[in-house]
This record gives structure tokens, sequence and C-alpha cells, in this order.
């Protein structure tokens, strides 16, 4: 009978996420599980409002009976003074991107990170990790950094436009992983972070619609290393494009965003999705029209 159908509220807060594909990734798969599902876009530019105001979208939330969001750009870390509590995983990051609302509690979880691994392993099984360069020390490229030294990388080195930011993560990665594991530095020391390193993972907007181009000069891109981006809208970004020219393995930013979504579905459901399922709904959805999006 549809009285028995479970039936979830959830939505997606950031800014400029109208073309996010995260919200018809979940309802597909709800769909196909027999659920009742709506998911919501909270876009804050379409509201007015700056990142700051997340606290009162999440109130607003609350009182409307949602059963959860998806955080994305910018609020990943402004969402956390909001909260009754953290996943560890979260607390580590210092970002959340699932907010889960149940009994009258929010707590904050963070499946970037394991979305990250999980594409990971599925497209670069045999790769090797013991010496890392990570481009971009943001929330996502935190995520990617958690992700990459929980995989087994040996020797990371986050490099970022601004250094101190580098040097915060890392600082942060050292704390959680250990005192030889992670080091950073500004752009300029790329090249020389390069030359040893088995591969490279991206985690900076450019390659996107609004940043286009290469994050790095192509020559850098050796045969034998390989390339992670974390953008997916194109797949086939300038820096993947480019990469798998020069003779590197590579992996597009598709992997995360489903995985990120299967982890969250799980979350505000407690229903196990099919992973293999939502990879198609994304092939499809990923194969339309829409300009290019962050993961989200």
């Amino acid at each position: 009978m549809a009285s028995d159908v479970q039936s979830f509220l959830v939505g997606l807060v950031g800014t400029g996420i109208g073309p996010s594909l995260t919200p018809p990734m979940h309802e597909r798969e709800a769909d196909a599980l027999g659920l009742r599902y709506l998911y919501r876009r909270l876009d804050l530019d379409r509201l007015q409002r700056p990142g700051t105001a997340i606290g009162e979208v999440l109130a607003a939330a609350r009182l409307t009976g949602f059963d959860g969001l998806n955080v994305t750009h910018p609020c990943k870390q402004l969402v956390i003074p909001h909260l009754d509590d953290l996943s560890p995983d979260a607390e580590a990051l210092g970002a959340v991107n699932t907010v889960v609302l149940r009994d009258g509690r929010a707590v904050g979880h963070n499946t970037d990170w394991s979305g990250f691994a999980r594409a990971f392993d599925r497209g670069l099984p045999d790769a090797g990790i013991e010496d890392v360069v990570l481009l971009g020390a943001g929330g996502a490229g935190a995520a990617v950094a958690h992700a990459l030294l929980s995989l087994g990388t040996g020797q990371l080195t986050v490099l970022d436009v601004d250094a101190r930011r580098a040097d915060d993560l890392a600082g942060a990665l050292r704390r959680r992983f250990g005192p030889t594991r992670a080091g950073s530095g500004d752009l300029s020391g790329l090249e020389e972070a390069l030359a040893g390193a088995d591969g490279l993972a991206h985690a900076t907007p450019t390659g996107m619609a609004a940043h286009p181009g290469l994050p790095l000069p192509a020559d850098l891109l050796r045969p034998e290393l390989w390339v992670a981006d974390i953008v997916y809208r194109p797949l086939e970004t300038e820096l993947v494009r480019t990469a798998r020219a020069r003779g590197c393995r590579v992996l597009d930013g598709g992997g995360m965003a489903v995985f990120q979504a299967v982890d969250a579905f799980r979350l505000f459901t407690g229903v196990e999705p099919d992973a293999e399922r939502v990879l198609a709904h994304f092939a499809e959805l990923v194969a339309g029209p829409g300009p290019d999006v962050r993961v989200g």
C-alpha cells in the first residue's frame, strides 16, 4: 500500500547548484528501490543569501521535516558550528558534505573522502601510491588527501596557490596519519614534486566552465604518472584529455561524484543503494546537455 512506502525529503545547499547531478542520481535510485524521495535544491544564489546563511537554512530544514542535506561550496566548513555532532571523519577533515537530520539532531558526515577512495580503488586499482602530489588544499583537497593516506600513500605533497592553506592541511594530516606522511608548499614546488611522484590528484576548480584550462604545464605530465581529477562535468576535462594524450593513466571525476552520492543516500535512508545502478544512472545523466559543475 502507498501508505507503507518510506518517504524522504532531502536537499542540496550551496551556490550555483542548479546543474548538479546529485539530486537526479538520488531520486532515480530511490525510484528503483521503491522509496518516495524528494530532493530539493536550496541554491543560495537564487535565495540571495551568502554562505554564512547556512545556519538559517539548516534551522529551516529542521523545522520543515527534512531528513538530511548535502552541503557543497561554500558551506562545507561554515555549517559545522550549527551541527550537534560530527562523524570522526568529518571532524578530522574539518569539512561536512552530508548532514543527517534525525531524532532532533543534526549530525555532519563527509562522504567526499570515501567517494574518492572507492572511485580510486575501482578506476586505478593497481596504481602506485607511495609518492603522490595533491594540487589544491581546499575542502575537496582535504577529502582527497584523507582518502589517499587512508589507502596507504606513503608521502603526500600538498600544493596550493595559498601556501598557508597547504601548510594547514599538511599539518592536520600529519597529526592524524603520522609526522612524515605529508608535506606542503606553493605551486613553485610543483615541477620538483612531480619529478619523482607516482601520481597527481587534482582538486581545484580548474577545468570547469567558469575556470577553463590546465592547472599545470602539460610538459610536467610524464607517461609514468597517473592523474586523477575530481571535476566531473565535463568528464573529459582538459587535464584528463591532455594527460591521456601524454600516455598517463587517468581517473575522471565521475566515480567520486557517484560514490559520494551512494554513501550519502545510505546515511539519509538506512537503505543500501545499488552502486552499479547509480553508476549507470550517472552515465545517462552526464551524457545529457548541461554546464560544468562541481561535485556536490
